[in-house]
C-alpha cells in the first residue's frame, strides 16, 4: 500500500491553545498514532499509561501513552485520540484508530483519507433490548 502524508494539528486537550501543526504520515499499520514525545511534552501533554510495541523493524519497545486533540483540517473535525510518546524527532505517524475515530480509510490512489460507513456492534446492537 501506498503511503501519503496529510496535515494534522495536535493540541493539549487540556488547553487547546498549546498546539502544532505538522505533516503526519498515514500508516495503517500503526495501530496508534506516533508523536516524538518532545513536541507532546511542548505543549504539555502528560502521558497516561505505557504500551508494549513491536516496532517495524520486529523490536520490542515500551513507550508512554497519552492522549492528544487531533485535528485534520480536510475533514473539518477534531477528536481526542491516544497517541504514543515516539522518541525524539522521529516520524508523525498517524494510525489505525486514529483513523477509525475519524471514521476515514486511507486512499492510496488520491492519497486522501476517504469518508466510510462506520458499523456499531452490528446485528446483536441493532436488535431492540429486552
Amino acid at each position: 500500500m501506498g503511503m501519503f502524508k496529510v496535515k494534522a494539528r495536535v493540541a493539549n486537550p487540556a488547553d487547546p491553545k498549546r498546539f502544532f501543526e505538522e505533516d503526519f504520515w498515514v500508516d495503517t499499520g500503526a495501530l496508534h498514532s506516533f508523536v516524538p514525545e518532545n513536541r507532546l511534552e511542548e505543549i504539555g501533554i502528560k502521558p497516561l499509561h505505557t504500551r508494549e510495541l513491536i516496532l517495524a523493524d520486529g523490536q520490542r519497545e515500551r513507550r508512554l501513552l497519552g492522549e492528544a486533540s487531533i485535528t485534520v483540517p480536510d475533514l473539518k473535525e477534531t477528536l481526542t485520540c491516544m497517541v504514543i510518546f515516539g522518541p525524539k524527532d522521529s516520524l508523525y505517524l498517524l494510525g489505525a484508530t486514529t483513523l477509525e475515530n475519524f471514521g476515514v480509510e486511507a486512499d492510496p490512489a488520491t492519497g486522501k483519507l476517504k469518508p466510510v460507513a462506520t458499523i456499531v456492534g452490528g446485528y446483536i446492537a441493532s436488535r431492540p433490548s429486552e
